[in-house]
């Protein structure tokens, strides 16, 4: 489904995604079904904003709970797995908000919890979004052969075969691992991969809300990473620079992150005063909410490679001090 606002009523607080999931009615029905789905698509809308936090967990591990309950009272069968799905979309959200949150146990329990519910449910693009999740999580431990291992777990679920969408992502996260591993001709073989599955794909189709970051934008600044890891940084930058072209606005977080990576490609050229005013920026388009930890750790990544790069530059010491000024804020 595309990302509706279904809930006109919220303004961004996890609050008013709570109004979703009540005064449902007691006979369990597709409308149910439907009503759950709404508020998933809310709870996405408000991690496009704000990234990963507790609010937006608790929210979806209230949504999870509920679908399980109806799950019980499903009035077919066909109901019940639907249920089921549901469950495990909210269970993958609550997962997601962990991992951007960079809570790694609990967020791989949840993935645990999220894969299960999804086998439960028959949905191999819960299935898909778990293992593309499971990806994230192995990189942020620094468990790259295992990252990869999981990118090509989400190229083996069957809704890639259907959707060359869903491949073109699994594609791109594999490359992102065979980077962090050094291995340059594999990380470009997948990167390669993601762009022609992209390109084959009908962008226009509808498709989970928790999929609508994805695309050519987001793809680029995929390429970013793995250009930057594979020593490639002015192509890195060049590529930051074209996917912060195209990221929508709503993507606070996804554009702060590019950001973030930008300054990282700049610094490793030895552009130290241009690095320190783009990574400036990403606090700027942060703004009024506080920094996931993901987010926290890459700019951590950033002032590691400053310091190591230009210790005695006067930039780089007064962007370390905005930098612990606004960790203190948040």
């Amino acid at each position: 489904m595309r990302r509706r606002n279904f809930l006109t009523a919220a303004t961004g607080t996890t609050a008013a995604v709570a109004v979703a999931f009540v005064g449902a009615a007691p006979r369990v029905d597709t409308s149910d079904v439907i009503r759950l789905r709404n508020g998933l698509d809310t709870l996405m809308e408000l991690d496009d904003t704000q990234g990963g936090h507790e609010g937006l967990e608790r929210a979806a591990l209230a949504g999870a709970k509920e679908a399980l309950e109806k799950q019980k009272l499903g009035a077919t069968q066909r109901i019940r797995q639907r249920l089921f799905s549901v469950a495990a979309d909210y269970t993958a959200t609550a997962a997601w908000s962990a991992l951007d949150a960079r809570k790694p146990g609990h967020a791989h329990a949840l993935l645990d919890k999220a894969l299960y519910l999804a086998g439960m449910g028959q949905d191999p693009i819960v299935e898909m979004r778990v293992w593309n999740s499971y990806a994230m999580l192995a990189h942020q431990r620094g468990e790259h052969t295992e990252a990869v291992d999981s990118g090509q777990a989400a190229q083996s679920t069957p809704i890639t075969k259907r959707d060359p969408f869903f491949a073109s992502l699994a594609h791109a996260r594999t490359a992102i691992g065979h980077s962090s591993l050094g291995d340059r001709q594999a990380a470009l073989r997948s990167l390669g991969h993601a762009h022609e599955a992209l390109g084959k794909a009908h962008l226009d189709e509808p498709r989970p809300s928790w999929l609508a970051f994805y695309g050519p934008a987001e793809l680029t600044a995929m390429t970013a990473i793995v250009r930057d890891r594979i020593g490639d940084s002015a192509e890195a930058e060049a590529a930051s620079h074209k996917a912060l072209g195209a990221i929508p606005h709503q993507f606070r977080r996804n554009r702060a992150l590019a950001t973030a990576r930008l300054a990282l490609a700049q610094v490793h050229q030895r552009d130290i005063d241009q690095a320190c005013a783009t990574a400036s920026h990403a606090f700027e388009l942060m703004k009024g909410a506080p920094l996931p930890g993901r987010m926290r750790s890459l700019l951590g990544d950033y002032y590691r490679d400053l310091i190591t790069l230009a210790p005695d530059a006067a930039v780089a010491q007064e962007w370390g001090d905005r930098y612990r000024a606004e960790w203190r804020r948040t």
